[in-house]
């Protein structure tokens, strides 16, 4: 196993719908729960695809860190989650580079920390190293049973000086750049593009019966424009293979 991995993309959202909706139009699985999040003032629902996870998060309180991020932008993507292979050596790195991290954990099986986006940019940046490899904690015990068929292949995010912003996620993932993206373990890719504001705006996946979701979508009232479904903010944008 090759890392960082692109291991969950989460939405911010202010309503709990956003979970019902992704559940039916993608065809989902059983999102899982995780009362760990009310911590942050937030409740959730977690999907598994193939080995990697959707999550949405909405806010209970109007303290919580997602309410003041939505209250700047509105609904839209929040964090990604990464999988590392040495989170002391991740940690480190972060320290170094001026990174401040906002939230630590170290668990029997996992430890994980929390890169300011202030810092570094874009969006929160979580690394994680399960214990083993592979594992993952945030899913809930049974997201073997409930996950899907499919693949988070990547996402997009925008900033007034991409170039930069690549830059800083590549330092503190220890990923080279080239052109406008960073390579990640098993074909994922982070891609930064030219924009007003900066932030986390798509989503990349690989999911079967795209024809499905599209009709579904539609039927749902989304914003459909080819293979690209808009969910609270976040454009869905569904593999071409």
């Amino acid at each position: 196993m090759t890392f960082p991995r692109l291991r969950q993309l989460v939405i911010a959202s202010e309503t709990t719908d956003t979970i019902d909706t992704l559940k039916t139009v993608f065809a989902l699985g059983e999102p899982f729960p995780d009362p760990g999040v009310a911590e942050f003032g937030l409740v959730n629902g977690v999907f598994a695809i193939g080995d990697q996870f959707l999550e949405v998060v909405v806010p209970t309180v109007e303290t919580a860190p997602a309410a003041r991020f939505m209250s700047r932008g509105g609904p839209g993507g929040y964090m990604a989650i990464f999988e590392v292979e040495d989170i002391a050596a991740t940690r480190a790195r972060a320290d170094t580079l001026g990174i401040r991290r906002v939230w630590d954990i170290d668990l029997k099986d996992i430890s994980a920390s929390h890169l300011h986006p202030a810092d570094i940019g874009g969006a929160i940046v979580s690394v994680d190293q399960p214990k083993p490899a592979g594992a993952w904690r945030w899913g809930g015990p049974n997201w073997r049973k409930n996950s899907t068929q499919g693949k988070l292949t990547g996402a997009v995010l925008v900033s007034p000086d991409p170039t930069r912003l690549m830059a800083r996620w590549g330092a503190a993932l220890d990923v080279p750049g080239g052109g406008s993206g960073l390579k990640l373990a098993d074909d994922g890719r982070l891609t930064f593009i030219q924009g007003q504001t900066e932030r986390l705006i798509a989503f990349e996946l690989d999911l079967p019966d795209v024809d499905g979701i599209l009709a579904r979508a539609r039927d749902a009232d989304l914003e459909v424009e080819g293979r690209s479904v808009w969910v609270a903010g976040v454009e869905m944008r569904l593999a071409t293979s």
